[in-house]
C-alpha cells in the first residue's frame, strides 16, 4: 500500500518533471531504449485480410480496436514487420502525429501480429527497465507538459519526431522501486480498464439495438425497394434546429475576449466518447459569442476540419448534464466544430447513433475534401442534402427510452475514470518524490 511521507529535502532533487531521490541518476528515453522507432511511412493498398496494419484511429486506452482496423495483403505485412514496422509484446506504443499526438501512450500486450503506420511510435527498453513504469512516467502531468511544450512540432498537424523521442528525460531507477510503484498505478489502471470496457460494453449494447430498428429496415428500403412503414426517405434536418459555428478564442484575455471557457476540439470529442476530456484548453472568447456557442442538453458537436490522412473528420459527441459537470468552467467549442442543435432532446441519442454509423461506411469519405493533408467535412450535404431511411418521431423517442439508462451509466462511468486517471497520472510524480511511498 502507499503512505504518505517526506524526507529531507536535502535527500532530494530537483528535475525538469518533478523531485527525485539525490541518488537517481537522470538519462533520456533513447538511452534506455534498444529501440525507438515508428510504423510505416507508406500506406500499401487495403485488403480484405487478417494481416492488420494499425494506426492511431485503432488505439485506445490501453489497447489496439481492430475492428475497423485497415488489413493488408501477407507480401506487404511481411515487408513492414522485416522493417521494424512491427511492435512486440511489452513495446510502449505512443501516439506521436495528429490530433491526439502524445494523448496515447500504453504498453502492447494484445496477442495480434500487427504492423503500424507511422503515426505511432515504438519505444522497446532494454532489460532492467519496467514498460508500465516507464509508460506512467510519460504520462504523468509533469512529464506530458514538457513533451507538448518542447518536443512537438508542426502547426496543421502537432507530431514529434523521433530524434524528439529519444531526448526526453527519464529517470534511472532500480528495477525493484519500478515495479513497487508500478503496483500501485496498475492497481488503478485495472479498474480504469474495467469502465472502460463496461462503456464499450453498454455502447454496443445501444448500437446493436439501433442497427436492429433502423439499419435493418434502412438496407431493406435501400436494397430490396421495401416499404416499412414508419420510415420515409428525409434529410437529418428533419430532427435539427440549426447547426452553430464555433469559436477558438484567445490564449489569455484580451480586449473582449474576457469569458473563460473549456473549447472542444477534435481530439477532445475522441476524449469525451471514451470519458478522459483532460486536456480540454481553457480560452476566453467574447461574451456576446459565448451565449450562442453554449451547447445545451441534446446538442451534439461534430469535428468538420482536421482529419488527416489516417483520422477522418466526422467524430462527434452528444451533450447532456452529465458531460457538462465533467467540467468547471462553461463548455464551447472551437471553428474546427460545429454543433448541431436537435429540436428535442430525445433526439440526441439516434442521431449519435446515426452519424457514428455513417462515419464507418466507405461513402462517409466521400463527403471530405481538402489539401495539405487537412481534411474538411462537407456537413451540409450530410445534414441538409442527402437523404437517408428514417424513421417517424414516435420511433425515435420509444428508441431513446431504451437507451437512455445505457447512456447514464456511461456517463457515471466517465466521472470515475476520470477521478481515477488523475488520481493515477499524479501519483507518479509522488511516488517518486517520496511524498507517497510504496510499502509492501
Amino acid at each position: 500500500m502507499a503512505t504518505k511521507y517526506r524526507e529531507k529535502m536535502s535527500e532530494f532533487k530537483e528535475t525538469d518533471f518533478g523531485l527525485i531521490p539525490d541518488d537517481w541518476e537522470i538519462s533520456t528515453l533513447g538511452q534506455i531504449c534498444d529501440l525507438i522507432t515508428d510504423g510505416s511511412h507508406s500506406s500499401p493498398r487495403p485488403l480484405d485480410s487478417l494481416f492488420y496494419m494499425a494506426s492511431v484511429k485503432d488505439m485506445r486506452y490501453d489497447h489496439f480496436d481492430f475492428s475497423d482496423c485497415k488489413t493488408i495483403s501477407k507480401a506487404d505485412f511481411d515487408s513492414l514487420d522485416n522493417g521494424n514496422c512491427s511492435p512486440l509484446i511489452g513495446d510502449i506504443l505512443l501516439s506521436k502525429d495528429g490530433a491526439n499526438c502524445l494523448d496515447l501512450i500504453f504498453v502492447y500486450k494484445q496477442p495480434e501480429k500487427i504492423v503500424l503506420l507511422s503515426s505511432i511510435a515504438i519505444a522497446r527498453l532494454k532489460k532492467g527497465f519496467d514498460p508500465d513504469f516507464y509508460r506512467f512516467f510519460l504520462l504523468s502531468p509533469n512529464v506530458q507538459f514538457l513533451m507538448r511544450n518542447n518536443f512537438i512540432s508542426g502547426s496543421a498537424i502537432p507530431r514529434v519526431v523521433l530524434k524528439d523521442f529519444r531526448n526526453v528525460p527519464v529517470p534511472l531507477i532500480p528495477l525493484n522501486k519500478q515495479k513497487d510503484i508500478t503496483s500501485i498505478l496498475c492497481s488503478l489502471d485495472d479498474k480504469i480498464d474495467l469502465l472502460h470496457r463496461q462503456n464499450a460494453t453498454l455502447e454496443a449494447m445501444a448500437k446493436t439495438l439501433f442497427r436492429q430498428w433502423f439499419v435493418e429496415p434502412s438496407k431493406k428500403i435501400l436494397n430490396e425497394g421495401v416499404v416499412i412503414e414508419g420510415f420515409e426517405n428525409a434529410k437529418f434536418e428533419k430532427w435539427i434546429i440549426e447547426t452553430v459555428s464555433g469559436e477558438w478564442g484567445k490564449e489569455n484575455i484580451e480586449g473582449d475576449y474576457t469569458r473563460s471557457v473549456y473549447c472542444i476540439r477534435g481530439t477532445d470529442i475522441a476524449d469525451l466518447n471514451t470519458g478522459i476530456p483532460l486536456k480540454t484548453p481553457i480560452r476566453f472568447v467574447k461574451e456576446t459569442k459565448f451565449r450562442n456557442i453554449e451547447p445545451r442538453e441534446g446538442d451534439l458537436i461534430i469535428e468538420i476540419s482536421g482529419g488527416t490522412e489516417t483520422q477522418s473528420t466526422g467524430r462527434v459527441c452528444y451533450i447532456n448534464k452529465d458531460i457538462k459537470g465533467l467540467f468547471n468552467k462553461p463548455l464551447v467549442f472551437s471553428n474546427f466544430c460545429r454543433m448541431i442543435r436537435v429540436r428535442r432532446f430525445e433526439f440526441a441519442y439516434f442521431l449519435y447513433c446515426y452519424i457514428q454509423y455513417l462515419y464507418n461506411q466507405d461513402e462517409f469519405f466521400n463527403l471530405e475534401n481538402g489539401s495539405s493533408g487537412i481534411k474538411n467535412l462537407n456537413y451540409k450535404a450530410l445534414l441538409f442534402e442527402l437523404q437517408y431511411p428514417m424513421p417517424n418521431e414516435e420511433l425515435v423517442i420509444k428508441f431513446h427510452e431504451r437507451v437512455e439508462s445505457f447512456f447514464k451509466k456511461i456517463n457515471q462511468n466517465k466521472t470515475k475514470i476520470i477521478t481515477l486517471t488523475s488520481l493515477r497520472d499524479t501519483l507518479m510524480p509522488k511516488l517518486m518524490s517520496g511524498e507517497v511511498r510504496v510499502e509492501m
